[in-house]
């Protein structure tokens, strides 16, 4: 299939590859020069810009970090709405619901379907290709592009036929997974700072009631080792739950943990952290409380 890929970042570059592995045509567009060089090394073709690829393929995918860029991109000047044949587009973004019904609406009066697939499962799940994908949109255009999506993830999940409802499952998700970033740093700092062995905290942890993505993958591969790879970003995270808090606020949903975990990572944001992992959010906790996860405690501490 002849598709065209808009946005080549941390995931987007990723999914190129994919596509290209499993014998698509791949047309392919970025502001960053260095990454449409990588996919144009191993086959895709890249695009004069948005409109000139939608004037070429039916099926235009976007991987694009702020519901502001997705706007961007489709209603701007030379944007993939404006294009000749484009019939379907597919975000994969994390734009919001607010935004995505907008957009959305815009493109059907152009008689575009919108199918909307925000993911989850990072980098790793990105590479692999074993992320969760929550579509929602047209019935029938999510069976025309449900072959692709089965290239990037093996949880595919259909929400119904309002383009929003993958968007409003995505930022749930992710606002969970910030919550649990932040009780996680703290009371596992606080195990450390008691005399509990981490990795031991963590073993316990993950077969009691207080288990989650952090404790069984994030900790362990991130931050026990020390190492702190970038997979998501602080500003992405932040994005997200900035997105729940605000939509649950509109349909008049009282949240109270959820902006505590929010305010936090504008902090970290503050303090550098916005382009690197979440993970990195622990550091400052571990900062004030003068212990690290994972390293020893003396008896005097």
């Amino acid at each position: 299939m002849k598709l065209g890929l808009i946005g080549l970042g941390n995931m987007g570059h990723h999914f190129g590859n994919r596509f290209l592995a499993a014998g698509h045509e791949l047309v392919v567009f970025d502001n960053n020069p260095q990454a449409l060089a990588r996919l144009a090394q191993k086959g895709a073709r890249v695009a004069a810009s948005a409109q000139a690829m939608a004037d070429e393929v039916e099926f235009v995918l976007l991987c694009l970090p702020m519901p502001s860029i997705v706007e961007s991109v489709v209603q701007g000047p030379a944007g993939v709405m404006h294009g000749q044949a484009v019939k379907v587009i597919v975000d994969l973004s994390t734009t919001g619901p607010s935004v995505t019904d907008s957009v959305a609406a815009a493109a059907a009066n152009k008689q575009i379907h919108w199918v909307g697939v925000p993911v989850s499962g990072g980098t790793t799940g990105a590479e692999k290709g074993t992320l969760t994908l929550m579509a929602s949109g047209p019935s029938t255009a999510f069976e025309q592009v449900k072959p692709l999506l089965s290239v990037l993830g093996t949880n595919i999940f259909y929400l119904g036929e309002q383009a929003s409802l993958g968007q409003t499952m995505k930022i749930i998700n992710n606002t969970l997974c910030a919550v649990n970033i932040v009780a996680s740093c703290e009371t596992l700092v606080y195990g450390a700072k008691a005399g509990l062995d981490a990795k031991t905290m963590l073993d316990v942890i993950n077969v009691s009631s207080g288990r989650s993505f952090i404790t069984q993958e994030k900790m362990p591969q991130c931050v026990l080792t020390r190492e702190f790879p970038t997979r998501f970003t602080t500003d992405l995270l932040h994005k997200d739950i900035k997105l729940c808090v605000e939509e649950a606020e509109k349909l008049g949903v009282p949240m109270t943990v959820s902006p505590a975990a929010r305010q936090f990572l504008s902090f970290a944001i503050g303090q550098g952290d916005g382009p690197k992992d979440y993970a990195n959010v622990i550091k400052h906790i571990e900062g004030w409380a003068g212990v690290e996860f994972g390293a020893a405690v003396s008896k005097d501490s």
